[in-house]
């Protein structure tokens, strides 16, 4: 079965997804990362063909993901709030929630600068505004996760926390 990783942006999924794979002895793999090897730079591809567009690929490569053998996958923040995804995820294996406050979020999202299409271009109030407008939806579809961890710590913290809850499950 699966680990997959979910949560908002820059919410440490890429790095505690790492570490949790070696842990566990598992491949990794980034969804985002998959689905620019299929289209190229996100925020371009996403600037030019639309979300719709970039939905519809996220969710074939999920699908693909999610029939390959077992592994640790770094979902995108709003891949399980589209269609079907939530629930084949869950079929497909263990979701986990990592929950960043959003005091320890905002200064990662600034420092991520402006690579994040949705949120391309905005800055102080105006980029938590647009957080909060993002954030606000996701909730619901991210508390349906099998495991909801408070993500404050270190990548291998996290690691070893998931890892401890999965042997307890």
């Amino acid at each position: 079965m699966h680990i997959q990783l979910i949560g908002f942006m820059c919410t440490g999924k890429s790095r505690i997804g790492r570490e949790l794979a070696a842990l566990l002895g598992r491949p990794f793999y980034d969804i985002d990362r998959v689905i620019e090897q299929r289209v190229g730079a996100i925020k371009p591809f996403f600037e030019r063909e639309g979300e719709s567009a970039f939905r519809s690929v996220e969710s074939q490569v999920l699908g693909e993901l999610l029939a390959a053998p077992p592994a640790v996958i770094a979902m995108g923040g709003g891949t399980p709030c589209e269609g079907d995804n939530l629930q084949r995820m869950k079929a497909a294996g263990t979701v986990v929630w990592l929950d960043v406050p959003l005091e320890v979020l905002m200064p990662r999202i600034e420092r991520a600068g402006g690579d994040r299409p949705l949120l391309a271009g905005l800055k102080g109030e105006q980029l938590r505004l647009r957080v909060l407008q993002l954030l606000e939806p996701r909730i619901p579809f991210y508390a349906q996760a099998d495991i909801h961890l408070n993500a404050v710590g270190t990548p291998t913290e996290m690691a070893e926390r998931i890892a401890a809850r999965l042997q307890a499950r």
